[in-house]
Parts: C-alpha cells; sequence; structure tokens
C-alpha cells in the first residue's frame, strides 16, 4: 500500500503538460555584461514576453509568443535603464509569433520543430524559454545528482528538493556545472595549434560558469505543474578573479485554460533537441555589425577604397575597415567570389588586395576558388604560395576539406618554393582538420598522400623529398603515422636503414606532435634509439630531446639516468644531463611532475657531469610560470654537435607560452651545417677551439674551399616553424652560392638580372607593396541559459604598407660590365614610406546576427617611417653624399594608442535594425570626480605622463617620446581592471625654431682622406698654443693611469685618417653649421693608436670630444683609453685602462680602472647608481667581493679566477654556467 502511495506521490510531482489544456507564462530574459563593481559601465539586453503552451497530443505541445519587447542597456546600473528597441522588437516578434512545436513527456523536452524560414538565432532563443521545462523531480530523494541533457549539453546537475507543509508545493533547486560537460555547447576556433595541458587545466580555466534553477512545483493529476521558476547564470574569468556577466531568467505562470481550439500550423522541419545549435556562428564576426546583403559590390568598392587609402603610406584610420571586408567576404558564395576576380584581377593593387583577404573566408569555398586559379593558371607560383599558405593555416576545417588535390595538381609543382609551400601546409591542414574534427580518431586517409610521399621518395633515394614529406608528416602529428615513420628509424625499422644524418634527423623530428597524441609509442621508437650506441650522435641527441616532449614517467626517466652512467659519448651524455638539468629547474605546470624526476636524475649524475665543458653538446630550458595569472613563458636552446668537428651540426632555439591551460609554440629556428661541417673536417688544419687570431684565420682560410663541396650538398640548410608548423625551409648549396656570385660579380655583363635592375633605376622605378593580414582570430563560444552565444574572442589585423620611388644617374654610364659602377659616380633621387598600423580587439558578450553586447577593447599601434633624400657616390674615391629635406610638419614614427575617444575598453551595444543607436560607452567615466561615490581604498586612479625631447636646433628638429596612461585600479583584488583606462605611447619628429633658417641637411662621408679636415687643424694648432695642461702618469702604482699621449702628440705626420663625416645644417645664404667627426689611425712599432675627434661646425664654435684609443702590441691584453671634451677638448676628462694577466702558477686576473678630473654632474649621479648596483648583482652571480678604498675621482674593478670550479646558478632558476676548470670571484672597489 505505501509503495503505490509513494509511485502516486511520484507521479504527481513529475513534470507534465495536459494536452487538453493551455497554459499561458510571463516570461522575462536578462543578460549583462560588465565587470560588476561600482560606477563601472555595463551592457546588456532583456526580452519580454508572454508565452502561450497549448497542448496538441498526449506529448505534442504548441509554444506562441505574444507581447515581446526587446530593450538594451548600456550605462551605469542603478543609475540608468534599458532603453526600447522598437524596431529590433518588431523584427524579432515577427519569427517569435509563428508557431513552435516541441515533444514533451515526464520533464524532458524532445525534438522541437519550426517552420522552415524562422533563423537559428530565434530557435536558440525558445530553446531558452524551453528549458525551463528540462527538470528531474524525485521525491524520494532530498539531493540527487544526474547527468542530463540540457541547453549547454550534456551535463551533471545536482538537485535538492524541499517541501512546503503549508501549500503542499514543491521546491526544487538544481546546479548545473557548465565547466564539466562531457557534451557541452561550446566551440573553439583558432586555438587549433594551442596544445591542451591537463596540469595546466586543473590549475584553473578560462571561463567558469555555473548556473542555478530555482523551480516551485505544484503537485496535479496532470503531473507536477511548474508555478514559477527562475534562473541566474554567472561567468567569472578564472585566472584574474574578475566577474564576466550573469544571465537572469524568470518564468511565471499567469494562467491555465481548457483548449478550446488547436491552431493550424503549416510544414515544419525538425530543428534538433534542447542543446544550443551553432549554426554559421562564426560569419558574424563580434566586433562590428553591418548588414550583409548584396555583399559582392561592397566588397568591390572596399577594395578600391582601401587600395587607394594606403597607395602611398598606410592609413591608420581605415585599417579596421579590413575586419568589415573579412566579414562581408565570409557571406559570398564560391560564384561570387569568381566575379570578383574579374572584376579585380586586371588592376595589380586591386587584385593583391583580393587574394590577400579572400583567405580569411576560412572555409572549403577558399580552397575551391584557389584550386580553380591553379587549374587556370591565372596566378603567379609567389601569389599562389602566399596566399595558400595563409589559407591552408586559417581554415576552421571542415569534413569535405580534405578533397582537394592540391598535392597532384601540375601547378603546384611549377617552382619549387610554392611546391614546398603546399606539401607542408598540407600537413599543417591535416594537423587542424584532425584537432578540430576527430581528434585521435582522424581517419589515416587524410594523412595518405603524405606517407605516398615519403614512400616514394625512399624508393628512389631522393633525399630532398624524403626529408620534405618527413617534415609535412611532422606537422600532421597524425598517428597513423608511426609505422611509416619508423621505416627510416634505423634499430626500429624491420629493415636495416641506411640513409644520410639529414633524413634521420628529419624523421626523429616528425614525432614532435606524436609526443603529445600517441606519448607511448614515441617513448617507445625514442628509447631504443637512444640506447644504440652505434648510432650518429645527433640522432641519439635529437632522440632524448623528443623523448622528455612526452612527459616521460619517473621510471623511464631512471632508465635513461642509469644508461647514462655508462654512456662513453661526452655529446650525448653532456646534453642530456644539461636537458635534464634544466627541466629539473622548471617551474611550469605541464612539467610538474617530470621536474621532479629530473631533480632525482641530477643528483645521480652530478658527481660524473656536473663539471662538463662547455666544448660538448648542450640543450638549456628556461621559463617562469605565475600561478595567478595563469601565464607563462619558457625558452630552450639546443646546441648539438659531435667528436668529428667543432662546428654543431644543429641548433635549435623554441619559445613557448604557457596561457589557462593551454600551451602555444611560438616561434623555433633551426640551423643544420652539414655542408659546413664536412668543409672544415677535411680541410681545417690549426683549430685549437679557443677562438683565438689563429683560429679565425684558420676558419677564414677553410671558407675559401667552399667549391670543393658537391653541388647538391647543402653549406646550411634553416628552417623555421611558427606555432609548431614549418612553414619554410630552405638549403645554402654551391650552385646557389655561385649563381649569386656569377649576378653581381664586377665582370657580368647585360645577361645579369643586376643589369636590368640598373637600366630600371636610371628610367624611374616605382615599386608598392601592401599586405593585410589577421595575424590571429581565435574565438570561444558556448551557450547560455537564455538560449544566446556567450562569446570570448581576440583579434590581431594589421595592414602593412612599403613604397618605394626611386631614378638613379650614373657617370659614365655603364657599357659592358657591372665593375664599371666601381669607378663611376653614382646619384640617387629617392622617396617612399615604411610602416604598418596594428589594431587589436578583446571581445566578451553576446554575439548574434541581429545584435550584439557586451565589453570591448580595442588598441592601434602605428609605425610610420617616411623617407625623402639624395644621394651621391663613387666607390673608387670613397666619398658619400646625402642631402635630406628639413623637418616640416610633426611625423609620428611610432605610436600606441586606444582608436576612440580617451579609453581602451568599452561597453557596446548594436543592434542590426538601429544602426545610428549603437552605443561604444567608456566602462571607466571620464574623471575622478564622477566617482567620488565609490568607497576608498577598495578603487584608485593611477595616472602617469611624461614627454621628453631630445632638440637639435642647428638641424631644425625635435625627437620627443611621449607617453600618457590613466588607470581604474581596484588594489590587489582585479588584477586585469588594470586595462580599463586610457593609453598613448608615441615617437615623434617634429620642427623646431632654429638658429637659422634649414634647407636641408647635407651628410657626407669621406674614406680617402689624404690631410687633416680644416676643424682638426684648427684644434692642433689652438692645442699647440696652450701651455701644457695634459695629465701626469702617477707614481708608477697601478691604482691610476692617465695616459700620455695627447692630441699635439699623436696627431703627427705618421697619423692616417681614416674617414671623416660631415652633418650640416644648410641654407643658401649663410655657412652651413653641424657636427663633424673624424678618425685617424697611428702605427707604432709597440702600440697601435685611434683617436676620433668629433667637432662643432659654426661661426664662432669651439666645442669639440676628443677620444684616444691604444693597444699595446707586445701586451695584446693591454687596452687604453683617453677621453676629452669640451671647448677645444678642454672642459671636461677621463681615462680608463683594462689589463689581463695570467702568470704560471697565479690566477688570471683581470683589472680595469677609470680617473677622471672633471666630468658633469649628471655623470657622477650615474656613476653612483652603478656603484649601487654593482654589489647587488656580484652577489647574485655568486662573485666574491670586497671593499676598499679608492683615490679620489677613481673607480676600479678586479675579477680574479680560481681552478677547480663548482656550478653556480644565477638566482633561483638561472642558467647554469659551468665553466671548464675555473671559478669567478670578483673584487669591487666603491667610489670614494
Amino acid at each position: 500500500m505505501w509503495g503505490f502511495l509513494l509511485c502516486h506521490l511520484v507521479a504527481l510531482a513529475e513534470p507534465g503538460l495536459n494536452p487538453k489544456k493551455t497554459y499561458e507564462y510571463r516570461y522575462e530574459g536578462m543578460v549583462n555584461i560588465g565587470r560588476g563593481m561600482p560606477n563601472l559601465v555595463e551592457s546588456g539586453v532583456r526580452l519580454v514576453c508572454k508565452v502561450k503552451i497549448i497542448g496538441v497530443s498526449a506529448q505534442t505541445f504548441l509554444l506562441r509568443v505574444s507581447n515581446l519587447n526587446f530593450e538594451e542597456f548600456n550605462g551605469i546600473p542603478g543609475k540608468n535603464a534599458f532603453d526600447a528597441s522598437p524596431k529590433l522588437t518588431k523584427r524579432i516578434a515577427a519569427e517569435l509569433s509563428k508557431p513552435f512545436m516541441f515533444e514533451y513527456a515526464k520533464g524532458r523536452v524532445g525534438d522541437i520543430r519550426t517552420s522552415a524560414e524562422i533563423s537559428d538565432t530565434i530557435v536558440n532563443i525558445v530553446r531558452g524559454i524551453i528549458g525551463f521545462f528540462q527538470v528531474t523531480v524525485k521525491t524520494t530523494q532530498r539531493v540527487y545528482e544526474l547527468e542530463e541533457f540540457g541547453i549547454h549539453g550534456l551535463c551533471q546537475s545536482t538537485y535538492a528538493n524541499e517541501e512546503d507543509a503549508n501549500s503542499q508545493e514543491l521546491s526544487v533547486t538544481q546546479i548545473v556545472d557548465i565547466n564539466n560537460c562531457k557534451k557541452k555547447a561550446a566551440i573553439y576556433r583558432g586555438m587549433a595549434l594551442a596544445v591542451d595541458n591537463k596540469l595546466s587545466k586543473e590549475r584553473g580555466d578560462s571561463v567558469i560558469s555555473t548556473v542555478r534553477y530555482v523551480y516551485t512545483v505544484k503537485p496535479t493529476v496532470d503531473g507536477g505543474l511548474i508555478k514559477k521558476a527562475h534562473a541566474l547564470e554567472r561567468q567569472h574569468f578564472s585566472p584574474f578573479n574578475v566577474k564576466g556577466g550573469n544571465s537572469k531568467l524568470q518564468l511565471v505562470l499567469l494562467s491555465v485554460t481548457d483548449t478550446v481550439v488547436t491552431p493550424a500550423v503549416g510544414p515544419m522541419i525538425s530543428r534538433g533537441n534542447l542543446v544550443y545549435k551553432f549554426v554559421k556562428v562564426l560569419a558574424q564576426i563580434p566586433i562590428l555589425m553591418k548588414k550583409l546583403d548584396d555583399p559582392v559590390p561592397k566588397i568591390a568598392d572596399m577594395i578600391k577604397r582601401l587600395a587607394q587609402a594606403n597607395i602611398y603610406q598606410t592609413d591608420s584610420a581605415t585599417s579596421e575597415d579590413v575586419v568589415v571586408l573579412f566579414q562581408l567576404l565570409r557571406v559570398t558564395s564560391l560564384e561570387n567570389h569568381e566575379v570578383l576576380w574579374k572584376q579585380l584581377s586586371g588592376n595589380d593593387e586591386h587584385r593583391r588586395w583580393l587574394l590577400d583577404t579572400i583567405v580569411e573566408v576560412a572555409d572549403a569555398r577558399v580552397l575551391k576558388f584557389l584550386k580553380n586559379r591553379f587549374k587556370a593558371g591565372d596566378v603567379s607560383a609567389n601569389e599562389a604560395g602566399q596566399t595558400l599558405l595563409i589559407a591552408f593555416n586559417h581554415l576552421a576545417a571542415e569534413t569535405d576539406l580534405m578533397e582537394m588535390e592540391f598535392l597532384s595538381m601540375p601547378f603546384s609543382k611549377s617552382h619549387p618554393m610554392l611546391w614546398n609551400t603546399v606539401v607542408l601546409s598540407y600537413g599543417s591542414l591535416v594537423y587542424r582538420y584532425c584537432t578540430y574534427e576527430y581528434d585521435r580518431s582522424c581517419p589515416a586517409a587524410v594523412v595518405q598522400p603524405l606517407l605516398d610521399l615519403v614512400i616514394d621518395g625512399l624508393k628512389r633515394n631522393n633525399e630532398f623529398d624524403m626529408v620534405l614529406a618527413l617534415k609535412a608528416i611532422g606537422n600532421a602529428g597524425h598517428p597513423s603515422s608511426i609505422k611509416t615513420i619508423r621505416r627510416f628509424l634505423p634499430g626500429v625499422s624491420a629493415a636495416p636503414v641506411t640513409l644520410p644524418a639529414r633524413v634521420l634527423s628529419a624523421a626523429v623530428q616528425s614525432l614532435r606532435h606524436l609526443a603529445v597524441r600517441d606519448p607511448h609509442s614515441v617513448q617507445d621508437i625514442t628509447v631504443s634509439l637512444f640506447v644504440q650506441r652505434h648510432l650518429p650522435t645527433e640522432i641519439r641527441m635529437l632522440a632524448c630531446m623528443i623523448l622528455f616532449e612526452t612527459k616521460p614517467p619517473l621510471a623511464l626517466v631512471s632508465t635513461v639516468t642509469a644508461f647514462l652512467l655508462e654512456e662513453a659519448d661526452m655529446h650525448v651524455a653532456s646534453f642530456s644531463y644539461s636537458l635534464i638539468g634544466s627541466i629539473a629547474k622548471s617551474s611550469t605546470p605541464d612539467n610538474h611532475f617530470l621536474s621532479t624526476a629530473c631533480n632525482v636524475a641530477v643528483k645521480i649524475l652530478a658527481p660524473k657531469f656536473g663539471r662538463v665543458s662547455y666544448h660538448y653538446s648542450k640543450a638549456m630550458h628556461l621559463d617562469w610560470f605565475n600561478d595567478d595569472f595563469l601565464i607563462g613563458t619558457a625558452t630552450e636552446i639546443f646546441m648539438l654537435k659531435n667528436a668529428a668537428s667543432y662546428i654543431p651540426t644543429e641548433i635549435v632555439t623554441k619559445g613557448k607560452f604557457h596561457f589557462i591551460g593551454k600551451i602555444l609554440q611560438l616561434v623555433e629556428l633551426g640551423f643544420r651545417a652539414d655542408g659546413i661541417k664536412e668543409l672544415f673536417r677535411q680541410n681545417i688544419q690549426v683549430f685549437n677551439g679557443h677562438l683565438s687570431y689563429a683560429d679565425f684565420e684558420a676558419i677564414f682560410k677553410v671558407l675559401q674551399d667552399w667549391k670543393t663541396l658537391p653541388g647538391d650538398k647543402p653549406l646550411l640548410s634553416a628552417y623555421t616553424r611558427i606555432f609548431g608548423q614549418e612553414f619554410f625551409f630552405a638549403d645554402l648549396n654551391n650552385d646557389l652560392i655561385q649563381s649569386v656570385i656569377k649576378t653581381v660579380s664586377p665582370s657580368a655583363g647585360k645577361e645579369s638580372p643586376v643589369w636590368s635592375m640598373i637600366e630600371n633605376l636610371q628610367k624611374g622605378m616605382s615599386w608598392h607593396w601592401t599586405k593585410p593580414f589577421l595575424m590571429f582570430e581565435t574565438r570561444y563560444i558556448q551557450a547560455t541559459s537564455l538560449g544566446l552565444p556567450l562569446e570570448i574572442s581576440k583579434y590581431y589585423n594589421t595592414v602593412t604598407t612599403i613604397t618605394v620611388n626611386a631614378k638613379a644617374a650614373i657617370s659614365p654610364p655603364l657599357t659592358d660590365r657591372l665593375g664599371q659602377l666601381l669607378t663611376s659616380d653614382v646619384s640617387l633621387v629617392t622617396d617612399g614610406f615604411a610602416g604598418f598600423s596594428k589594431d587589436q580587439f578583446v571581445f566578451h558578450g553576446i554575439n548574434t546576427d541581429i545584435f550584439q553586447c557586451g565589453a570591448e577593447l580595442k588598441s592601434k599601434t602605428v609605425v610610420a617611417i617616411p623617407w625623402e633624400f639624395s644621394m651621391k657616390m663613387n666607390v673608387k674615391q670613397k666619398t658619400f653624399e646625402i642631402d635630406l629635406p628639413a623637418c616640416k610638419e610633426e611625423t609620428k614614427l611610432f605610436s600606441l594608442s586606444s582608436c576612440y575617444n580617451r579609453f581602451d575598453v568599452y561597453a557596446v551595444s548594436r543592434n542590426i535594425e538601429e544602426p545610428s543607436r549603437a552605443k561604444m560607452t567608456p566602462m571607466m567615466p571620464d574623471s575622478v570626480e564622477a566617482n567620488k561615490d565609490i568607497e576608498p581604498p577598495k578603487q584608485r586612479y593611477l595616472t602617469s605622463g611624461q614627454k621628453v625631447c631630445a632638440e637639435a636646433n642647428i638641424y631644425g628638429a625635435v625627437f620627443c617620446v611621449e607617453f600618457e596612461a590613466t588607470r581604474s585600479h581596484y588594489i590587489d583584488e582585479y588584477p586585469l581592471y588594470y586595462f580599463l583606462g586610457y593609453t598613448n605611447f608615441a615617437c615623434t619628429i617634429q620642427p623646431v625654431q632654429s638658429n637659422k633658417p634649414v634647407d636641408k641637411i647635407h651628410i657626407e662621408m669621406n674614406a680617402s682622406l689624404t690631410k687633416y679636415p680644416v676643424s682638426v687643424r684648427h684644434l692642433l694648432d689652438t692645442l699647440q698654443k696652450l701651455p701644457k695642461l695634459c695629465l701626469q702618469n702617477s707614481d708608477g702604482s697601478i691604482r691610476t693611469f692617465v695616459p700620455s699621449c695627447t692630441p699635439p702628440q699623436a696627431l703627427n705626420a705618421n697619423s692616417e685618417p681614416v674617414f671623416a663625416i660631415k652633418v650640416l645644417a644648410m641654407n643658401g645664404n649663410t655657412k652651413p653649421e653641424g657636427y663633424e667627426v673624424a678618425a685617424f689611425y697611428t702605427p707604432a712599432a709597440q702600440m697601435d693608436n685611434t683617436q676620433l675627434i668629433v667637432s662643432q661646425i659654426g661661426e664662432e664654435a669651439n666645442w669639440k670630444l676628443c677620444t684616444d684609443a691604444n693597444v699595446d702590441k707586445v701586451r695584446q691584453e693591454q687596452l687604453k683609453m683617453h677621453l676629452r671634451w669640451g671647448a677645444e677638448c678642454q672642459s671636461y676628462e677621463m681615462s680608463m685602462k683594462t689589463a689581463t694577466a695570467h702568470l704560471p702558477g697565479s690566477r688570471p686576473t683581470l683589472k680595469a680602472k677609470i680617473h677622471w678630473k672633471t666630468v658633469p654632474g649628471y655623470m657622477i649621479e650615474v656613476g653612483k647608481s652603478i656603484e649601487k648596483y654593482i654589489p647587488g648583482m656580484a652577489f647574485l652571480l655568486g662573485f666574491y667581493q670586497k671593499h676598499a678604498t679608492n683615490a679620489k675621482h677613481e673607480v676600479s674593478a678586479s675579477v680574479v679566477v680560481f681552478l677547480n670550479v663548482n656550478n653556480r646558478s644565477n638566482c633561483r632558476r638561472g642558467i647554469p654556467y659551468s665553466i671548464e676548470k675555473v671559478n669567478k670571484t670578483c673584487s669591487f672597489f666603491p667610489l670614494a
């Protein structure tokens, strides 16, 4: 009996709707985006309506919306109100008033159906309304957990029930943990190349979201009737401890009536279940709201306008419009693209803009467009390579992308660099495709074309083809490629492998992405390679490098450690030990467990390898990580050598960026020196490895024999990877060098390309290049309870412009060979521009195709370098002249500032129907007074500004650096608020009132002097008339040093003028003013002396600077320098002496001493600052220091080197800098 009653009570409470009833509810949904702090502006929207639910059948119900009102908010909560949006209300109501059908039984929402013309945005809003009815009620349990579908996906829900004894109503609270949904209604775009790291994610996530539903359920004979319900959804940016926004929903039952007539409905289509659906959501860029109808003429007009605006220099005012162009291109069809190509390809500027921007369509349409261009052959190899590279790497991969046949098209192989780009980019495309669509279950068919390429290269024994294909396979990182890679690795392959070291290296490095995707398989391979002592040293070290990329467990690290204790190859031992030691100091989350294992290994290996010389191979890993912001960086440098040569076989540098659970591999550069190493192995005779003068002389002699290498043997190979994807590699071989030398050789004639360039330059040449480029677009979009998409996105767009106009004249003109240029007078007149405008946008808020609301950060960086000058030169006479126009107007060379008004962060509201109502309000009010109600000390305003200028009155110009910033900063709690405010930083050149009018600035350089310049002769005459004012040597002790030679003694008949440079302000009616620099060299039997004299030129100018430096030829370890400046070099004076010594049985010593007679006051202040800085740095670097007192006006330092070193580390986690058989201590003597 009790069981029957219990089942009956459960049935009464279980939510249900009577198919013969009509239910009317009042619905209100509101979202606000802001920081949730007092007096900060927020934005939001509110939707209020009546909802009728009419029974159609036992499990089918009809939903209709009426009395709709849509409102927008942009202001300060509590001070401003929502504003009605009548036109947008009308548009939304037109769709919501149509019938929506949905299945419903026992608290579960099933299939949703609508007429075909209803937009996806409106269907998702309806999902938010219907989502209130998706609830599970269990009267037998007060607290219970369920995994169930909702608008956010398949998520974990926690329920709590409480019964009101008086009303006999049930209060049901449901908490949904959105962060841990198994099938979350969210999408990432633009982060496919960022590696997810579980350990990093455990320390924090980018967005934390929770939803709380509270229902009041009344048991009825038809089931539990939802009388009212409300929901609150919150988002937080966890690393910054900042609230991101709230969503509030409310549903109140107004009436329940009998259904008289069921409304008739027309044809309907299924729109899926309750889970939020993303359909074409990526087409809507969140930082703009434009009507996208009839896009083709808009695109054509915008390309023409942008091309014209940037025809000479970057127009920073229109650089943001490029993003609008991307938006328009994303709503066009392939047919539209072909129409645009026919319209614009005839003009070089328009053609380039179309090719550079169409890549941001970012789906199969752009690949089909490029396929048409390849088939038609109506683009150059250069155009095709640039466009394909960006298109492949910006794709939002879809299931039909792998059907493109670029690898088999003849045009792809028409140029070597284009073929390289096609193959490498295809590998990148496979990686992105598998990341987005199938993860580790990505079908093997997508990587098969690359596997076929590498096997074909192996059969033909073509080294270049094997390397190229292996690099592309490395880009792809497909697990099914492991079997093929094994065939190229000795001791791992089933068959014997005899391949060049370069191919083996490419094969090992092709495992780099698989180290993350399939670490166990990679560990088996790399350990097998590492323990084979007969393999090339380089391959074993690369295997070790990849092995530690897999983050091996303690047991595997212990195995490697035990093996290293028996290692005889010191390069392998040194490389492995330094790598393990560097990782042991790591602080990034991904190395948390590995660093512990490496610490144990270091303690075991240190007694044997702790003092290994830097002559051997090394690996270095440096990193830092901030747990509060969840941000960090890492840098790695690998230098691989072997016993056969001092020249490194390979050098690799890597940079990584850690950000909230993801690791982005920024830039990687690699160099191989196979040919150079072979050259040195065969030809070098005298080389002791100390990098002395004799070593450099031996190196130079060897390099002169580069022609002895085979034509196909590269001297040097280099590659570049960005975000872990290799996009460029090239070889410098014998044939290429000879080709370049032949082209620029003085004996080259009219057949040389340089000859044609010179002819064009004499006729007058104009060259212009503009490149719009979306550097990155990252977007994260997740569903909210209202059925609106919450988006966090970042955009970084740049427009780069280079313009060069030039015309040359050659006298006498060239007749038959390029060498005649060396004896001709050459003049050149040129003007141009180089610069860029970079726009960065960050958006957080609601982004739909009909309205947007949220927070937006905008910044703009502008670099502008214009030039205009004329030049004359004669190589034989070693003369060079440049004329620059005087500064007439202010020119910004660099600026970093906000885009609008005076603020960086805005609350934005936009809707498609009323563009004039768009609002972009600074989040921080314009003045401190506006925030006088804010309680101290929660908030403070930081305002700073500075302008520093360096005037050159003689030349009529001033260079200024200006900085101004205002910040709203909530102390300690909310570090993200530092971005609220105004920022401006600029470097400018401005005209300034000069002593005399300036027509132009004349620069003259002469390196064929035969006599002293006039200013120097005047100096010598003046000094000879003065008493002997020179400083004398001290009593012989090494405490002080004063050079004995003075300018009258140094500049004698043996002094050889080296060069002279004049920089003069010219005016046709007056004598020029400016400065002259002259350098002289005085050879002697025991000492070489060099002088540098800087003189001011003018009618009454007498300021000069005299520098005298000499090196003792007998004791090359001594250097002396004497510096004087002021009126005829007599106002101020100082000298310096450095010396090294290493007598048998003593410690190597380095001593430096500075002595001054008179110096300006600011130099004394700088010296005191250095004095305070040096002891602290000495302590940090592990130097020994002691204090002593110097003579007045003297400072000296001594570095003494001891034998038998111990390792020292800079700070806590610095660079271990062990030096073979030496240690360092240092004595510092402070100023008196």
